[in-house]
């Protein structure tokens, strides 16, 4: 399998990563009283702290980004466009989101933005090589 594909494969895994930990901070899925929430239809959740606005917007945000990095590498894969450009391009998004990640939860925002950034440059790479 090529660096691309493996590299989709493991953004999946962070996307559901962030999701996941989104679910579990509103909840505080860690006590009783928040599994018994995770368990339930989730009807009353707390009100959600700032660590937990802030973790539903990262995975919110690394749910949209994944759908355009998926979308770019597929078919760069389905294209033929084994191009090292393209796989230098998915490693960087695919780090710059790894990094995004404790960032947006530490609420450091100059610097989620430029971290963003620097996906977005990874996905703009991928596009222009395959192209």
């Amino acid at each position: 399998m090529s660096t691309t594909l493996t590299l989709v494969i493991y953004m999946a895994i962070l996307t559901w990563l962030t999701l996941l930990a989104a679910s579990l901070i509103r909840a505080k899925g860690w006590t009783s009283a928040g599994t018994m929430i995770g368990l339930g239809n989730r009807d009353n959740l707390p009100e959600a702290t700032p660590l937990a606005g802030r973790a539903a917007r990262t995975a919110q945000n690394t749910l949209e980004n994944f759908v355009l990095f998926a979308a770019i590498a597929l078919v760069a894969c389905a294209a033929g466009v084994a191009s090292p450009r393209v796989a230098m391009g998915a490693e960087i998004f695919f780090w710059a989101r790894v990094l995004y990640v404790p960032v947006y939860y530490a609420g450091i925002v100059y610097l989620r933005t430029t971290v963003w950034l620097v996906s977005i440059i990874g996905l703009a790479m991928m596009i222009a090589a395959a192209l």
